[in-house]
C-alpha cells in the first residue's frame, strides 16, 4: 500500500498528529477528525509506559498535553490512562485519554486505506518501542501501510536493516547519531521529512536525484502549501490539513 505515495501523480497529505490545529494532539479525537477530512496519512508518536505498553504521545513528559508531570516511561499505563489528555487544549476536550497504539489501530479498521507514518521518539528504549509498534502493527496486518520516522539514525537503520520496512529520516543536520557518506543514513531512507523554514527547490531536486520522496513539514496555510508544491515535494505533512486538501483539490474547500 505504502508504495503508491512512488507513483507519479502521488500527492499526500498527512495529518500530524491528527488533526493538531483543532483538537488536542495525539488523541483518538484528532485522528478521528483527521480520517474524517479525508486525510492520506495519519502521523503519530509512539513511546513505552513503564509497563511496555505502546503509547501514543509526543513529548517523553506528559506536563504539556496532560494534566499529569513527570516521564511517560515511569508511569504504568493504567496510570497515564488516569491521565486528563484534552482539557490542556480546551474545556470542551476534558476527559480524554492518551492511546494505546492498539486503540488507535482499532481506529484505523474503518479506514483500511488511509496510510501511516509511525514516528519512534528517541529514547533509551526506542529500539524496544519499535519492536513493540512492529509486532503490534504485524498483528493487524499493517505494516504495508506504514513508514517509519525517527530523528535517531540508530533507530532508523535498526528498523531498515532488522524489519526491512520503509523509513523517513530527515536532514542530516536534524539527526542524532547521523552517519554519513555513501552507505550512511540517507542510504536507509525510502522517504526524507525536509521543514518549511529549509525547504528549496534545489535541496528537494537533490534528495529525489538520490531516489528519495521529499515531504514537508508543516505548512498549514495556502502559502505555505502553494511554495511546497512549486519545490517539488509529493507529501506535506500538517498541523491543519485544510489548506493542502484543498489546494490539491482532494477537499472542495476549507470550510
Amino acid at each position: 500500500m505504502i508504495e503508491r505515495l512512488q507513483e507519479p501523480s502521488c500527492m499526500m497529505v498527512a495529518a500530524h498528529r491528527g488533526y493538531k490545529a483543532a483538537y488536542p494532539e495525539n488523541t483518538l479525537l484528532a485522528f478521528r477528525k483527521a480520517l474524517e477530512l479525508g486525510v492520506d496519512m495519519l502521523e503519530f508518536d509512539l513511546r513505552l509506559s513503564q509497563d511496555h505498553e505502546v503509547v501514543v504521545i509526543h513529548d517523553a513528559t506528559v506536563q504539556r498535553t496532560t494534566s499529569g508531570s513527570g516521564a511517560v516511561r515511569d508511569f504504568t499505563l493504567e496510570e497515564l490512562k488516569s491521565l486528563d489528555a484534552g482539557g490542556w487544549f480546551a474545556h470542551e476536550f476534558e476527559g480524554l485519554k492518551i492511546p494505546t497504539l492498539g486503540e488507535l489501530c482499532d481506529l484505523l479498521k474503518e479506514y483500511p486505506e488511509v496510510l501511516c507514518n509511525v514516528e519512534i521518539k528517541p529514547s533509551p528504549d526506542a529500539i524496544e518501542a519499535a519492536d513493540r509498534a512492529v509486532a503490534i502493527l504485524g498483528r493487524y496486518g499493517y505494516l504495508p501501510r506504514c513508514v517509519f520516522t525517527c530523528f535517531d539514525a540508530e533507530v532508523l537503520t535498526y528498523i531498515h536493516d532488522t524489519y526491512g520496512l520503509k523509513t523517513q529520516g530527515f536532514l542530516g543536520e536534524k539527526m542524532s547519531h547521523f552517519v554519513s557518506g555513501e552507505a550512511g543514513t540517507y542510504t536507509r531512507m525510502w522517504a526524507i521529512g525536509v521543514e518549511m523554514s529549509l525547504l528549496t527547490p534545489a535541496l528537494v531536486a537533490r534528495f529525489q536525484e538520490q531516489g528519495l520522496l521529499v515531504w514537508s513539514y508543516c505548512p498549514d496555510e495556502e502559502e505555505g502549501v502553494r511554495y511546497s508544491l512549486e519545490c517539488g515535494v509529493t507529501g506535506m505533512t500538517c498541523n491543519d490539513p485544510l489548506p493542502a486538501l484543498a489546494v490539491t483539490g482532494k477537499k472542495d474547500t476549507l470550510i
